[in-house]
């Protein structure tokens, strides 16, 4: 069984991207680990060479940014990295910059992908989610916040990422049909220091909403507040992957919040309280098909 890792990169310095932690904290299970990099400002390049792994392939490319609105590019550089990895290839592994995998869930996903290779009708492998916001100590607990979501494929070539690139569909835009494991994804994206945050917020309002669209005149130096449109938060309670110990130890910092407040509609409300007390997440959207 062979499994490629793939991802792809842009400004990862500037925008203070984990994605050192991420491509590493699966570099044991993969064979190897293509790494598309954006034209970028920074040391990029540098920073993705300074892993030193043999597996990993590196490849070079102009974002188009024309294609911003609704996250177009995000999707279209997705796809020229998956179209690197290798034919022979079983399973193809996405991780986006700021996603991690945790040590402990390893040995999970391999045998998830050994005990399927031969199912050709599992088309992928969904994964739960854990949503950083803040700090690394509190992660969206709310529906605003998607629960899983499919980050190994199997490498048919007939597989596109789909609209922003936050999961996959085939060629004739159909769902795929996936078996879900008890293994995490460790998102990231939303923990930056404030000013860092807003630097990366301020460049990237444009990819949803293309290049006329005006960000809100908000000053770095008004310390962007992380918290102040949130519904739900909780206290993370249990361990970060230990690729990720070093970054927390030096970028944490510490914000003290009564998670017990809640920012919701009377029907919000009633769907998470239902949630809590199910595990059960009324009218979700899926983006796959559970077999």
């Amino acid at each position: 069984m062979k499994i490629s890792g793939f991802t792809f990169v842009r400004n990862a310095v500037k925008y203070d991207y984990p994605v050192v932690e991420s491509i590493t904290s699966i570099l044991p299970i993969v064979d190897e680990f293509i790494v598309s990099i954006g034209n970028s400002d920074d040391d990029t390049i540098q920073l993705i060479e300074s892993i030193g792994s043999p597996k990993i392939k590196i490849h070079h490319s102009v974002w188009d940014d024309t294609l911003k609105e609704g996250g177009q590019v995000l999707a279209v550089e997705t796809d020229k990295a998956l179209a690197h990895v290798s034919a022979d290839a079983d399973w193809a592994f996405y991780l986006q910059a700021d996603e991690v995998v945790h040590e402990k869930d390893l040995p999970t996903i391999t045998a998830a992908a050994q005990k399927y290779l031969s199912q050709k009708e599992v088309e992928g492998l969904l994964f739960n989610y854990h949503h950083f916001y803040g700090t690394y100590d509190y992660v969206g607990d709310s529906r605003r916040w998607y629960a899983h979501e499919i980050r190994m494929i199997r490498n048919t070539r007939n597989v596109n990422s789909y609209r922003d690139a936050q999961g996959f569909r085939t060629k004739q835009n159909k769902k795929l049909r996936v078996k879900k494991i008890e293994a995490a994804i460790y998102h990231y994206g939303w923990v930056r220091h404030p000013h860092k945050q807003f630097e990366k917020l301020n460049s990237f309002y444009t990819l949803w909403n293309g290049e006329t669209y005006v960000a809100p005149d908000v000053k770095a130096e008004d310390h962007f507040d992380f918290f102040k449109d949130v519904d739900s938060l909780a206290l993370f309670t249990q361990s970060h992957p230990a690729v990720m110990q070093k970054r927390i130890a030096e970028k944490n910092w510490q914000v003290n919040l009564d998670t017990n407040k809640k920012n919701f509609s009377f029907k919000d409300r009633l769907s998470y309280q239902f949630e809590k007390l199910t595990g059960i997440r009324p009218f979700e959207y899926k983006n796959y098909t559970i077999i």
